[in-house]
């Protein structure tokens, strides 16, 4: 029992803590779209465009007025009758690729895209090598030869007497 409330008093205090917060909504009524179906795309879309001012927030959550500025532009590209996809490109066209939060798998973000995974396969790789060589080293020892042993008893002596 003692673990239990122990457990929701850890997960109170994170939902309470200043590190956990929901994401806002910069959204100003004035800017809402009447029709809901409308302003949910709306919506949507915003959520996947960067704002270039915070540029680690969506322009849904920032109040940077660029932000609101984009959010109108969006919304009035919906009106106009533009599809989802066509108001993306249309902002893309103007701002530049860096405005999407998530990037277009495209020749040029093939290495922002695989980088990572690469690099973490290659280390697996060099892992597996590693190990597979340090396994190949034999780990039984040879026994010295007669020679050998009369060597290195010979080097013993003279490092006994020094």
């Amino acid at each position: 029992m003692k673990y239990l409330f122990l457990a929701f008093a850890l997960a109170l205090a994170t939902v309470s803590s200043p590190l956990f917060v929901p994401p806002a909504q910069a959204v100003e009524p004035g800017e809402m779209l009447k029709d809901p179906a409308l302003e949910a795309r709306a919506r949507d879309i915003s959520e996947h465009l960067r704002c270039l001012v915070c540029q680690n927030e969506s322009i849904d959550e920032s109040n940077a007025q660029l932000a609101r500025d984009l959010r109108l532009l969006v919304r009035e590209r919906l009106k106009a009758g533009d599809s989802n996809k066509a108001v993306i490109d249309y902002i893309v066209a103007r701002y530049g690729e860096f405005v999407l939060l998530q990037p277009r798998f495209e020749p040029h973000t093939y290495l922002l895209w695989l980088g990572a995974p690469l690099v973490l396969l290659v280390g697996i790789i060099a892992i597996v090598v590693a190990y597979r060589r340090r396994k190949m080293v034999p780990s039984t020892s040879v026994p010295l030869s007669d020679e050998e042993r009369a060597e290195l008893d010979r080097v013993l002596g003279e490092t006994k007497k020094s």
